[in-house]
């Protein structure tokens, strides 16, 4: 079966198009992403902006147009942290239904961490007894989901995105340095109220999935153009990250648009990613994780 997902986050809107053949995903037929910030401005109004939506609505009537090339046979939107925050969610979500014929999921933090610890793990061993840490910065909230295997054992969704933190801390361009540390000191203190002692202690190993992990990949790497395929698998010292997010910070906006392997569109919230990074690395004792480009795009194909 071929089957389209829309991921409508508070920071990207992206798609994914593959073949599902008995359970497994086979051929990977599409993947796009486009930063729409769709949370700007919830964590202040506690609404959608229109502007934001719109953004949405414009990037959907390309993807919309691809998945109709494709014949795609099931297609469902995943909407998360701005969209379930939001007092006008469940009106955006009706109109992505009406207008695009989308199956609309408004996923509770439970749902969102179980299927991006499905989509993370999907390629590795069912069987294995590791404890491990799935970590997913969006940009309303962070997903932090502990298991082995293929089954989520613990999770929690926290109030620590990258859309969210800019615009409560980062007022400075670029940012200062009281700015980061405030930033770090209010994520520190969300982390580490949502995952007790004993869960933290447990894991053995983390994989970081989405924009935040694989940006500073390829920001590493200085990957221009972005190549998956490198970024997949990458292992991100956090002296690595701490290099990177110093260099960061100390340019302003515009300068950071002209990083070699950053994404422009990723320029306002990458260094609030690589804060927020570093917090989860040091409340769990980790001294790297693995980057993985497998995420919530391909637990939705597998478990909706």
């Amino acid at each position: 079966m071929r089957s389209a997902v829309v991921d409508i986050g508070s920071n990207t809107t992206r798609l994914y198009i593959a073949e599902l053949d008995d359970g497994r995903i086979g051929d990977e037929l599409e993947r796009r992403s486009v930063v729409t910030r769709l949370g700007a401005g919830v964590d202040a109004d506690g609404r959608l902006r229109e502007d934001a939506m719109q953004r949405v609505f414009d990037t959907l009537d390309d993807y919309h147009a691809l998945i109709e090339r494709h014949s795609a046979e099931k297609a469902v939107a995943v909407l998360t942290s701005a969209t379930r925050d939001a007092a006008n969610g469940r009106e955006f979500a009706d109109t992505i239904h009406e207008r695009y014929g989308l199956e609309p999921h408004v996923l509770a933090g439970e749902d969102e961490a179980r299927l991006t610890f499905l989509g993370a793990t999907s390629g590795r061993d069912p069987d294995s007894t590791i404890p491990t840490l799935v970590v997913d910065i969006g940009g309303g909230s962070t997903e932090l989901v502990i298991g082995t295997g293929r089954e989520a054992e613990f999770y929690v969704s926290t109030q620590a995105g990258v859309v969210r933190q800019s615009e409560r801390h980062l007022h400075s361009d670029p940012p200062t340095a009281q700015e980061l540390a405030e930033l770090a000191g209010d994520v520190d203190e969300i982390l580490a109220n949502g995952v007790p002692a004993g869960r933290r202690r447990a894991v053995q190993h983390a994989i970081a999935v989405a924009g935040t992990a694989t940006q500073l990949a390829a920001v590493a790497q200085e990957l221009e153009p972005y190549d998956p395929a490198r970024v997949h698998g990458y292992v991100l010292r956090d002296t690595e990250r701490q290099r990177l997010l110093e260099q960061l910070a100390a340019l302003n906006l515009e300068q950071r648009r002209g990083v070699k392997g950053l994404d422009p569109a990723r320029a306002p919230t990458i260094v609030a990613g690589a804060v927020i990074l570093g917090e989860v690395m040091k409340l769990f004792g980790l001294d790297g994780v693995e980057v993985s480009e497998h995420d919530i795009l391909r637990g939705a194909v597998l478990g909706l």
